[in-house]
């Protein structure tokens, strides 16, 4: 019954996104645009472990600086040793401004993490704000 309550659900929520795809005027007033970036396994990971910690540090400084600064809605690292290594969302006026700010992180400077860049919408009045 669980199972179907979910399918359920996740139909009735799939139908909802497309109604609003299909009608992208009536919609956008009640959407906003954030920027998703997924943070991954960069090609320079031979770092020595102390070097490691002071690129971790300076990560953790720069997502509290986005944050304090309000650019930053949500940011976390994944739990598994994946390629997938975290995400940040930004809630900045442009891709590029968001862009800039990933290029900041001294993990990305380092090439120890890379990143992909996505325009994300979710509803306004979502936690994120």
């Amino acid at each position: 019954m669980k199972k179907l309550i979910l399918l359920f659900a996740f139909v009735w929520s799939m139908n909802a996104f497309s109604q609003q795809q299909a009608k992208p005027d009536s919609t956008k007033s009640q959407l906003k645009e954030y920027f998703f970036v997924m943070l991954k396994r960069g090609p320079n990971r031979s770092q020595d472990s102390a070097t490691v910690q002071k690129l971790q540090d300076g990560h953790m400084e720069n997502i509290q600086k986005m944050a304090d600064d309000g650019k930053l809605a949500i940011a976390g690292p994944f739990g598994d040793d994946g390629d997938w290594r975290g995400i940040f969302i930004f809630k900045t006026t442009s891709l590029a401004e968001a862009k800039n700010l990933v290029e900041q992180d001294p993990m990305i400077k380092a090439g120890r993490l890379s990143y992909e860049i996505h325009p994300w919408w979710t509803m306004k009045g979502a936690k994120l704000d």
